[in-house]
């Protein structure tokens, strides 16, 4: 099994982390249109960074490059977007485990602030926090639904990783070491 994705491509890397963000969206979407679970703000930014993401992993797939170069590319760029959406998940558990005295208060909605407000504030009201992104509505084994976008992200970041490893390897011709049934 190593030894079979020590071999994979950028293509593979990025129709897994693709068909893993269409799973995110598909679970994302079903909760809000067969659920009834409205997303609030820090919920549509996750789905924002789910979405960046898997616009990366598509083009890496379909330009499949073969040089380091944009093997890297498709790495960071992917990587960032990974990285913002566990930003996201982060800040949103940590809104959840305010004490109830210390919740912001409710603002309006994203739809009006998008409609009114310049983006820039737009960012700033969302990442500060509104009482609505404070509630737990759903859980599931004992997590609330950012914890397991979190963990949804966190299981993602392992593709930019695996693409960057690829090109660490090329370049320093690093190989997985010390595994039993190695040589």
């Amino acid at each position: 099994m190593i030894e079979d994705i020590e071999e994979w491509s950028v293509r593979r890397w990025s129709l897994l982390g693709l068909a893993f963000c269409i799973l995110m969206m598909a679970v994302a979407l079903g909760l809000e249109h067969l659920a009834g679970m409205e997303p609030c703000p820090l919920c549509v930014f996750q789905r924002m960074a789910v979405i960046a993401a898997g616009a990366v992993f598509l083009v890496g797939a379909l330009h499949a490059p073969r040089g380091r170069a944009g093997a890297a590319a498709y790495g960071l760029l992917g990587l960032i977007a990974v990285a913002v959406g566990i930003a996201l998940a982060g800040r949103h558990l940590w809104l959840q485990s305010l004490p109830a005295d210390q919740v912001p208060s409710c603002g309006p909605g994203l739809d009006y602030m998008m409609e009114v407000l310049p983006l820039q504030q737009v960012l700033a009201t969302v990442l500060t926090g509104s009482g609505e992104c404070a509630e737990v509505g759903a859980t599931l084994l004992g997590l609330s639904l950012p914890g397991w976008t979190l963990i949804g992200f966190l299981v993602l970041l392992l593709v930019p990783l695996g693409i960057l490893a690829r090109v660490l390897r090329r370049d320093h011709g690093y190989r997985w070491q010390g595994l039993p049934g190695r040589d």
